[in-house]
């Protein structure tokens, strides 16, 4: 499921017009990437949890010549799984 189906299947559920509920699920995600963007967590109980977390410097290798490379140090975003998801899915 794409951004835009999902949006319409927000709109067909909550009774509203495919733009309001697309309106709708921007704002949630701007505000998703706001706040893990700034370091907190953000918690949809029984859906899961988004948080930064941060990736040491490493040492790789390429692929094409072997050759060891330094990987710099980064953040990245990581999701947990709620309970109910998870059952769900199983």
């Amino acid at each position: 499921m794409r951004k835009p189906e999902l949006a319409a299947a927000i709109a067909e559920k909550s009774d509203i017009s495919k733009d309001k509920a697309a309106d709708v699920l921007n704002a949630i995600l701007d505000e998703i990437t706001t706040a893990v963007s700034k370091g907190d967590s953000v918690s949809l109980i029984g859906f899961g949890t988004f948080e930064r977390r941060a990736r040491a410097a490493r040492t790789g290798k390429n692929p094409q010549t072997g050759e060891p490379i330094q990987i710099p140090a980064s953040n990245t975003v990581a999701f947990k799984a709620g309970k109910a998801l998870k059952e769900s899915v199983n």
